[in-house]
């Protein structure tokens, strides 16, 4: 490394390490990475999306420092999956051997190339005949056919080996979203949740509401129009709640029909007015079962509410959300607790 490079990595560091502190970041090597990259300025992209989060947050959760990595910091097939470099490990086998091979073939005719043309260069000299000549032509074109099929092989080789690249990138993708997604809604899973909510109680606590969702009735929808009617509840459950999410909110599929919302920067009253306007958007929902050509239009759900105290854990807040939705249950349902 030269030493402009090393004196402008010093000068990043410098400015990367205050800043993680100032935001209560884990010193870890992924967040190093990206706030190196963030105060860098190499990616405006990256340090647009870091704003925005930081803005909302006053601080980086994990999910979105992984998700921040990914997209701007790691090679796109960077990931420790089994499946995934063992058929990497295969196709370098193979590739490999295809090319010794290739290459032994190549050597090979090189050899018999020079020896042919040793008896052209002969011809003159010695006086060969015309027949023999043209059976110096024919093994030339022989062997040049020998080794283009070689290189055809390879070529195709070579191909296949970057049209299975091309797939293990798409899985990579594919897998990676899975890491963090619900596959049947499409938003944040309990895996997520539990990542985020311990980082922002670590990082920045104050202010951080958490709702507790549950879906009124749902095992009844299941016994009554059946489990995949019972999955487009679930999905337009989690759509309507989703478009209320804005300025950080995030929303999590906390486990069967259960879903959870995280707001930072917030407090408790206003984190009520949302749930209650979310359990109205819901009452408005829709759903037409085809089989038994039925309208559903009694989607309810119940809130509880909660906001950080001191010396509240993660595991204190959830039961402190999770209290209130039973009491709202209790209740009767379709409503927000506390009042």
């Amino acid at each position: 490394m030269s030493k402009d490079l090393m004196r402008q990595a010093a000068i990043n560091l410098k400015k990367a390490v205050p800043l993680m502190l100032k935001h209560q970041i884990p010193t870890t090597p992924t967040n190093y990475a990206l706030w190196y990259a963030y105060v860098g300025e190499q990616d405006p992209q990256l340090n647009e999306k870091m704003d925005g989060i930081v803005s909302q947050y006053n601080t980086c959760p994990p999910v979105n420092a992984h998700l921040l990595y990914r997209d701007h910091i790691s090679d796109p097939v960077e990931v420790d999956v089994i499946d995934m470099r063992q058929n990497l490990e295969a196709m370098t086998v193979e590739l490999a051997q295809s090319l010794k091979d290739t290459n032994h073939d190549a050597t090979r005719f090189q050899k018999r190339v020079d020896n042919n043309f040793n008896k052209l260069n002969k011809i003159e000299e010695e006086g060969v005949s015309l027949e023999k000549v043209l059976g110096l032509v024919r093994n030339l074109v022989k062997e040049s056919d020998e080794i283009r099929l070689s290189t055809e092989y390879f070529t195709g080789q070579l191909q296949k080996a970057q049209d299975e690249i091309e797939t293990l990138r798409a899985e990579l993708k594919r897998s990676e979203k899975d890491v963090y997604h619900d596959a049947l809604t499409g938003v944040f899973n309990r895996r997520a949740f539990d990542q985020d909510i311990d980082g922002m109680l670590a990082q920045a606590p104050e202010g951080c509401c958490l709702i507790l969702i549950d879906i009124d009735h749902f095992k009844k929808f299941n016994d009554t129009y059946g489990h995949q009617l019972g999955d487009n509840v679930l999905k337009a459950v989690a759509k309507r709640l989703n478009e209320s999410c804005r300025d950080g909110t995030k929303i999590y599929r906390y486990g069967g029909e259960e879903f959870a919302i995280l707001i930072p920067n917030s407090h408790k009253r206003k984190a009520r007015h949302l749930a209650d306007a979310m359990r109205r958007s819901l009452e408005k929902v829709t759903l037409k079962d085809r089989r038994k050509d039925q309208r559903i239009d009694n989607i309810t759900a119940s809130f509880g509410v909660s906001e950080w105290q001191t010396g509240d854990s993660a595991v204190s807040l959830i039961e402190r959300s999770d209290a209130f939705l039973y009491e709202a249950k209790r209740l009767g349902r379709n409503r927000v607790m506390p009042i």
